[in-house]
């Protein structure tokens, strides 16, 4: 049975850090108990900062008045890209600001740093693109992510440094380590031929296109066929779609659960079938040096790129710093901050503003503008709980060894990312950080949230070690380290209807020249491909005011 990523070559397969600071008070785990050695932090939502969006009336007045052509408010991918596309577009590093809440820029890209490995709090890939999508391969070359392009096929280099290094995936089943993901050890026959079918399902959708000429499905969204024969599976949830085509086998429903939690934050009930069978259909990269189902990953994961993104312009960027109203000026907008460190408000007066903020936060920065400037778009987002664990040692169990993605059959995670894998300089037997990400999908987020955020550092550690040891017996005592960030609202789930409904694309469009929305909320799925679409088609949509 094909590995993911080589099912994926088969069938060519910011934001939410905005009100996300370290939290005072880090904790170890009590004394006296089995993980009393282990120390660590908690990251995650800072509560007094969040509310100031709630209750402005507190803050300072404005001491002094700052003025640019340009206001870009969040430094997530689409504020950092938006930021780099105005500069290419011959907007001088003065004229553009960026503020950003966190002490960091990079919105669910972020990145931490040990005195073992860098590793990544979020997001931690990019799967090889679309030759089609040049605009990212451009940003990439910059970055020095692609080397060359082939002189025959025409197709770009990537630098094999950062293309994942072997062994890339494992699947811990039935008390073993298989290769791969897709579940193969002691699944039944008439199971492997609904995966099969699966597969093939996904390679006709892979080269499908609409009447108007356009793929099935596609990165970014918005290049997407607008043929209703697709664009109506937007409207069926994925597990019912599943039921319907007969697809009921336990082992594929796993995975496509899993994969469904490990980009969206959320089960194959919870998202659209469109979103179920885009994640699988829509990825056609294409490379002299790679296959479709390669991926590209750093030790700091998508951070790498995030930082890419800021030293590919010049234009101020100001940290600890919060938006907390708009008002409308004859010139254009004037934005009220305050630096949380300084404690101190500040006005900014631009001709045009960029909110790259979800849109939980977009619609408390709009209420002081007219209702036409209002965006309304209830978003699906599940909590995340992102725990790094510095070890040194990891026991292993039989089977496939140690790999860069690393899953267990049947828990709630989606399993971790051994950050250290690229670091050339780090053997398999030698100190490591691993990275487990734990989603916690609910038909009610806003509960599930809560509960997140009243989830006490040692139950965050105790829940992953548990799961853990399951596949590695004996794991605890080789923790060193265990730092844990709480995503309060992840990213955007594609949950039916959310995709190709009416509110998303008006929620993109500009308000009278001055104001301009950027996020991959608007594009319905959260990964980094689409951040960097908003961020250039805000810019695109700004400099064309010019």
């Amino acid at each position: 049975m094909p590995t993911r990523r080589n099912f994926l070559k088969q069938a060519a397969a910011g934001g939410a850090g905005l009100l996300l600071a370290p939290l005072a008070g880090l904790h170890s785990c009590a004394p006296g108990t089995s993980r009393s050695h282990i120390r660590g932090s908690l990251h995650g939502a800072n509560h007094t900062t969040g509310h100031l969006l709630r209750d402005a009336s507190r803050l300072p007045s404005p001491t002094h008045t700052r003025q640019v052509e340009v206001l870009i408010v969040g430094g997530g991918v689409a504020g950092l890209t938006a930021r780099r596309e105005l500069e290419r577009r011959g907007f001088r590093p003065e004229q553009v600001l960026l503020i950003e809440l966190d002490e960091q820029p990079g919105g669910n890209s972020r990145a931490g740093q040990n005195e073992v490995a860098a590793y990544p709090w979020g997001a931690h890939y990019l799967p090889i693109p679309d030759p089609r999508n040049q605009e990212l391969l451009g940003f990439l070359r910059q970055a020095g992510v692609i080397t060359g392009t082939d002189g025959v096929s025409g197709l770009p280099i990537y630098n094999e440094y950062y293309l994942c290094h072997d062994p890339e995936e494992r699947l811990y089943l039935r008390g073993h380590w298989q290769n791969g993901l897709v579940p193969e050890l002691g699944v039944p026959p008439e199971e492997k031929q609904q995966i099969a079918r699966f597969f093939k399902l996904i390679d006709s959708l892979r080269l499908a296109t609409g009447a108007d000429g356009r793929d099935a499905f596609r990165i970014p969204v918005a290049e997407s066929s607008a043929d209703e024969q697709f664009r109506k599976l937007d409207q069926v949830p994925f597990a019912a779609y599943l039921d319907q085509e007969g697809f009921t086998s336990p082992h594929l429903r796993w995975y496509l659960d899993y994969s469904c939690k490990d980009d969206y934050g959320a089960t194959a009930a919870q998202v659209s079938a469109w979103a179920g069978l885009h994640y699988f259909a829509s990825r056609k990269g294409r490379a002299h040096n790679a296959a479709a189902s390669d991926v590209l990953t750093w030790p700091e994961g998508n951070g790498f790129l995030a930082e890419q993104l800021r030293r590919q312009a010049t234009s101020p960027i100001l940290t600890n710093t919060v938006a907390y109203a708009l008002q409308e000026t004859p010139t254009g907008l004037a934005v009220s901050c305050y630096d949380v460190v300084s404690r101190q408000s500040s006005r900014v007066e631009a001709r045009q503003v960029v909110l790259a903020t979800p849109l939980f936060i977009t619609e408390r920065l709009l209420t002081s503008l007219p209702v036409a400037a209002h965006r309304t778009l209830p978003c699906h987002r599940a909590p995340w709980g992102v725990i790094n664990l510095t070890l040194d040692g990891l026991p292993q169990g039989p089977g496939a060894p140690l790999s860069w993605d690393n899953v267990l059959y049947g828990t709630a995670s989606v399993g971790y990312v051994n950050a250290s894998h690229q670091s050339l300089s780090l053997n398999a037997a030698g100190p490591k950080v691993i990275t487990c990400y734990l989603p916690l999908p609910a038909d009610n987020p806003a509960e599930a949230r809560q509960q997140a955020y009243q989830t006490p550092y040692d139950e965050w550690v105790r829940r992953i070690l548990a799961e853990l040891e399951t596949a590695h017996p004996g794991l605890t005592p080789h923790v060193q380290r265990a730092d844990v960030w709480v995503w309060g609202h992840g990213m955007v789930a594609p949950t039916p209807g959310f995709v190709w409904g009416t509110a998303r694309r008006q929620a993109a469009q500009p308000w009278q020249g001055k104001l301009f929305f950027a996020h991959t909320d608007l594009s319905g799925i959260s990964i980094f491909e689409e951040g960097f679409y908003q961020g250039l088609r805000a810019a695109a949509e700004v400099a064309a005011l010019a």
